[in-house]
């Protein structure tokens, strides 16, 4: 199947299927600075395999010294490590470009941050002993389908150097809890920093390879495309982005928030994959003020914010924008891309004070 192209039309059947399937994080619950298991965003690109875990192995081969077969239990038996990481799906915010890219209609709520617990990778790699001449690092998981036409396993590549940080994990725990099928069981890859499409779930099989990966998630899909014949940049760190946490209470179809009028707690939460948040700016009608920032949860985890707002009545448009330390902030417009990823364009909420 040839990808529909961008529309300015209402959702389609297609668009409604996908959303049934995969959930975004309810805004309110920006309020938790770990985000409950079951509030955690989720897309599925296949469907969620059925894994016999004490069946299951983990393979590891190609370029390397000797190959691996590791058993759940083994890898637990590795070195163990937890981190606290937020995770946003590339495409957040895509349902928001116009003409909107047919896929996954995310607006903004596909992000959360977890504890995710594993064994850092590096260690899995030297036991194997990668061989001179491998360039990158493949990880295939269980789930298989058809995209556009090409039937594969999802399988993602790091480069060699991207692999061996030490922070990448094999992760079998989230929040504390043996990590549940939707979100990757038995095991998953967890890349702080970069876009959710990375952090590759249901894995079954990492290979050493001597030139770079060409799967279909690599090389076609997770690209900044200008057009259907663009190659295009890859998607990898993500970009700045504040969310605030809807003040008042909402309409149960539109969603849109009555606000009392008097001073009125602004909080919501930042991140980049790229480099720390620095600033937040908060702005009431278009002006623009900081906000006050909390104290880091860890270096790849969202931060907290609040911004005091002395609400008077009528109709207003709240919005909120992040500023990282490598220099990058939020537009208030995105530049357009055909796969709608990486739009980080700024919030707004519509609120009636009363």
């Amino acid at each position: 199947m040839i990808a529909p192209p961008p529309t300015e039309g209402p959702l389609t059947i297609e668009e409604l299927q996908l959303a049934t399937r995969n959930r975004g994080l309810p805004l309110e619950a920006l309020c938790y600075d770990v985000t409950p298991g079951g509030l955690h965003y989720l897309l599925v690109h296949f469907d969620i395999p059925a894994i016999d875990q004490s069946a299951w192995r983990l393979s590891v081969g190609g370029n390397v010294r000797r190959a691996l077969a590791l058993s759940l239990d083994d890898i637990r038996a590795r070195p163990r490590r937890t981190a606290l990481v937020t995770l946003e799906c590339a495409g957040n915010g895509r349902a928001r470009l116009h003409p909107r890219p047919i896929s996954q209609p995310w607006l903004n709520e596909a992000v959360s941050t977890a504890e995710w617990t594993g064994t850092p990778l590096t260690g899995v790699l030297e036991d194997a002993g990668i061989e001179p001449g491998t360039v990158e690092i493949v990880f295939v998981g269980a789930d298989h389908g058809i995209e556009k036409g090409c039937e594969h396993d999802y399988a993602r590549s790091l480069s060699l150097d991207d692999a061996q940080r030490s922070q990448v994990l094999l992760a079998y725990e989230m929040n504390g809890r043996p990590l549940e099928p939707q979100h990757g069981a038995p095991l998953r890859l967890l890349v702080p920093g970069w876009y959710g499409m990375t952090h590759v779930k249901w894995l079954v099989r990492i290979e050493a390879l001597t030139e770079a990966f060409e799967g279909y998630q690599q090389t076609v899909a997770y690209r900044y495309k200008r057009d259907a014949e663009d190659r295009g940049d890859p998607v990898q760190g993500i970009r700045p982005r504040a969310l605030l946490i809807p003040p008042g209470f909402p309409d149960f179809l539109t969603r849109s928030r009555t606000v009392a009028r008097g001073r009125v707690e602004i909080r919501g939460r930042a991140w980049s994959g790229i480099a720390p948040i620095v600033r937040v700016e908060a702005g009431v009608d278009g002006i623009w003020r900081d906000a006050v920032l909390g104290e880091p949860l860890g270096p790849f985890a969202w931060r907290a914010w609040s911004f005091g707002w002395d609400a008077t009545p009528g109709e207003h448009v709240l919005s909120c924008r992040a500023t990282d330390a490598a220099g990058n902030a939020q537009p208030v417009e995105q530049p357009w891309n055909i796969q709608g990823m990486g739009n980080n364009a700024v919030q707004t909420v519509p609120v009636t004070v009363r």
